[in-house]
């Protein structure tokens, strides 16, 4: 069986089965787009859309594929590479910064036990460090999200120790 092409790249048809059910699950609302790419984001195990998935969910919602990449590039929950299995996102945002001595440390802390620096990814894929606007988590500081949930009041290197052991 052929899978079918979008652009140039194919796409196996239990991919484009799963993406169908999501699009379907909105309505095929092409302003339902930052939901939708999330969704489809977990689809994959490294954590992002690929192109030939931007595509296809641009012809599938009928709007340029420049509005898919839009969001994509905008969204910091968003990516067009792939990450590691467990994305490490530390908030950049003014608000936290005012907690900005626990945020430093903790950042230093998870360079210190990964052996990697922000941007960069662990050697066996499992983890990597990023920065993102504001997810909310303000007033547990410092906190992370990894893959949508928020990990909070990680003040103490014993706490990150716990917390990417847990990630197993």
């Amino acid at each position: 069986m052929l899978a079918a092409m979008t652009k140039e790249y194919p796409l196996s048809q239990e991919l484009r089965e799963k993406i169908d059910r999501i699009l379907d699950a909105h309505e095929r609302d092409y302003t339902q787009i930052v939901n939708i790419l999330m969704e489809v984001q977990d689809l994959n195990e490294k954590h992002y859309v690929p192109e030939p998935v931007a595509y296809y969910l641009a012809k599938k919602l009928e709007i340029p594929v420049a509005r898919i990449f839009d969001c994509i590039t905008f969204y910091g929950q968003l990516s067009e590479k792939p990450r590691a299995k467990y994305p490490i996102q530390v908030c950049n945002s003014p608000s936290c910064r005012v907690n900005a001595v626990n945020t430093v440390q903790m950042l230093e802390i998870l360079e210190d036990l990964l052996d990697i620096k922000l941007g960069e990814t662990t050697y066996d894929g499992r983890f990597t460090i990023e920065t993102t606007s504001c997810y909310g988590a303000c007033d547990r500081a410092p906190a992370v999200r990894i893959n949508g949930k928020v990990y909070d009041h990680l003040d103490s290197r014993e706490k990150i120790e716990a917390l990417l052991r847990s990630l197993q």
